[in-house]
């Protein structure tokens, strides 16, 4: 049974963060109860190794106490995704945050020319982030900008893809498996992913499964963590 005195030392908490949660939510029901069943004080140190989309399940990283010093390294850990592409179409937000803008035909697409389009994004690339994300443009994060409906200019960033894996083809819907750098946005992987294809393609599930040796499997959902809190387990 963890004390108040070790997560007060430090703690990676691993959490399969649910759909619709922010990881901001995620950890603030973190800190509530270990405030309020184990007894921790206010101001206790306590952060998460990289967000994860409200749309996106999965491995949530989550230090306490003195380990809140090792978030930036956690931060740099190479990340696991699967999750789906939904094919000849596209949103703003490149998910289903938003509704569909544009339609594409998907005719001309067989399994010869997605394997093919895969090679493209190996390796080193050039990734240019969502509109609708919270990189700060200017002082204001990019969706404030997108959702007054402002035009702004978004530089391409360098990014890095390890590994990338079709696992499932059954059109408009591709299932992958990818392997990532730091700042990769999985949503825009999957934007260029169609274009690259000449057709469009929007993020319709995701779900991380591994930041370095850390994995889901062995994660632990924020509603079960706190029903444990102070228990023998």
């Amino acid at each position: 049974m963890k004390t108040v005195e070790d997560f007060l030392d430090g703690q990676i908490l691993l959490i399969d963060k649910p759909l619709n949660w922010s990881s901001f939510q995620a950890v603030n029901k973190l800190k509530y109860a270990l405030i309020n069943k184990l007894g921790l004080p206010k101001k206790f140190k306590i952060g998460h190794a990289g967000t994860l989309d409200p749309l996106a399940t999965g491995l949530l990283l989550v230090c306490t106490g003195k380990f809140t010093k090792r978030i930036t390294e956690l931060q740099g850990q190479a990340k696991e995704y699967t999750g789906t592409f939904y094919i000849g179409a596209t949103t703003p937000s490149y998910d289903l945050e938003t509704e569909i803008d544009q339609t594409f035909s998907i005719t001309h697409i067989d399994e010869t020319l997605i394997h093919e389009t895969v090679k493209q994004f190996l390796g080193e690339i050039d990734q240019k982030p969502p509109i609708y994300s919270a990189i700060k443009k200017d002082g204001v994060r990019l969706y404030e900008h997108a959702r007054a409906g402002e035009t702004v200019e978004i530089a391409f960033r360098k990014t890095t893809i390890h590994e990338f894996e079709i696992t499932r083809i059954a059109l408009p819907e591709i299932d992958f498996r990818v392997v990532c750098s730091k700042g990769t946005y999985i949503r825009s992987l999957a934007y260029d992913f169609g274009k690259a294809m000449n057709s469009g393609s929007h993020l319709i599930a995701l779900r991380r499964t591994k930041i370095g040796d850390y994995n889901v499997i062995n994660a632990t959902d924020v509603t079960i963590f706190e029903e444990n809190l102070g228990k023998e387990i």
